[in-house]
């Protein structure tokens, strides 16, 4: 692997680690500890998947100043133009990327520079121009992953077996769809507040349904959900027999279990575990049969639980944004994917 460098020849640093005492302070025990803890508090600023990104954002700026005689530091306005130009038109072996993907690696770059020491102005004519022309030229619609609706969900439960694999799989699906949950938030619950340094948040359960603590994407926020009209496809009894038979009353709630599958393990899942479980069961319970495997397997994604929820809900929209955790009700119908669109005719209102 490349090793990453300053313009002065050194090697890069991780961000945190540039934490430091000030040079005028003599370091102590206490100090020390404090650097240790606010560097934690460091890592702590962003998601780890976030975190990931930004790092390979970087590698890649970095490794292309090299091949083109510059340096990464201190940030050049003009370089980051002509860089952002080349992810628009692709080169050799390196295709095109989408426009998405180049504004997420300009703010991976941007919080790079931050934590180093530099700003970086997106409104410089350099880097906002090429970036206005990049969007106007390629900017297309995003792409919407397929909504699990109900009947796909109940659907994908009915093809899981009821060993303890099984067990846990349709409580993952069963409570991500009805929390309307990201898969790293699913992953990511623990049986008690403060269980694991890892933890994304605690559930309670109560006679009514259970309760969802969860430190999102978004912040903090609570997540309610109902017991279901059926044992067999209600969330909380799916977390009920799963907690039981696998015997978790500590720690993160969904874990590996051993090969056999008959006991679980301690090991927190992979959030990468929902979107695997999603995409297999989607095609064991003949899904969008009308479409090819690998068609149906790009429609459905861990985004597809939450939007399932958005489009099944036949409830205030005010609800579903609440159960999502958005903060606009606009970011909310984006997930909707069927809804009386002219519910509120405003024409007619007008008087036309």
């Amino acid at each position: 692997m490349d090793k990453e460098y300053t313009s002065g020849g050194l090697p890069e640093q991780e961000p945190s680690e540039t934490i430091t005492l000030p040079s005028f302070m003599a370091g102590s025990g206490t100090l020390d500890r404090l650097v240790d803890t606010a560097r934690d508090y460091a890592r702590a600023a962003a998601s780890d998947n976030t975190l990931k990104a930004y790092t390979k954002d970087w590698a890649h700026f970095a490794r292309w100043c090299r091949m083109k005689g510059a340096e990464p530091l201190p940030p050049s306005p003009e370089m980051i133009g002509l860089y952002l130009a080349d992810l628009a038109s692709g080169t050799d072996p390196s295709p095109a990327l989408s426009v998405s993907t180049i504004d997420r690696r300009l703010s991976g770059l941007a919080w790079n520079f931050a934590q180093r020491g530099f700003a970086l102005d997106r409104k410089n004519r350099h880097i906002a121009t090429v970036l206005a022309g990049i969007k106007r030229k390629h900017a297309r619609p995003p792409v919407q992953k397929e909504a699990i609706l109900a009947e796909d969900i109940l659907a994908m439960v009915a093809t899981l077996p009821y060993d303890l694999r099984g067990l846990r799989d349709r409580a993952i699906l069963l409570i991500g769809y009805a929390g309307g949950l990201r898969r790293s938030e699913i992953v990511s619950l623990d049986v008690h507040k403060d269980d694991t340094p890892d933890s994304g948040g605690w559930i309670e359960i109560f006679d009514k349904g259970a309760l969802l603590t969860l430190n999102a994407k978004t912040g903090w926020r609570e997540v309610e959900i109902g017991r279901g009209s059926k044992d067999q496809t209600c969330p909380v009894h799916a977390l009920e027999q799963w907690l039981h038979f696998a015997k978790i009353d500590f720690g993160p709630i969904f874990v590996g279990t051993s090969r056999d599958g008959k006991r679980a393990s301690e090991t927190r899942l992979n959030d990468k575990h929902v979107a695997r479980l999603i995409k297999r069961t989607v095609l064991d319970a003949g899904i969008r049969s009308d479409l090819p495997e690998k068609d149906r397997l790009a429609l459905f994604s861990g985004h597809s639980l939450r939007a399932g929820l958005a489009s099944s809900a036949e409830v205030d929209e005010r609800y579903v944004q609440k159960q999502l955790g958005h903060a606009s009700a606009e970011m909310t119908r984006r997930y909707q994917r069927r809804r009386d669109r002219f519910r509120v005719n405003l024409t007619k209102a007008a008087g036309l």
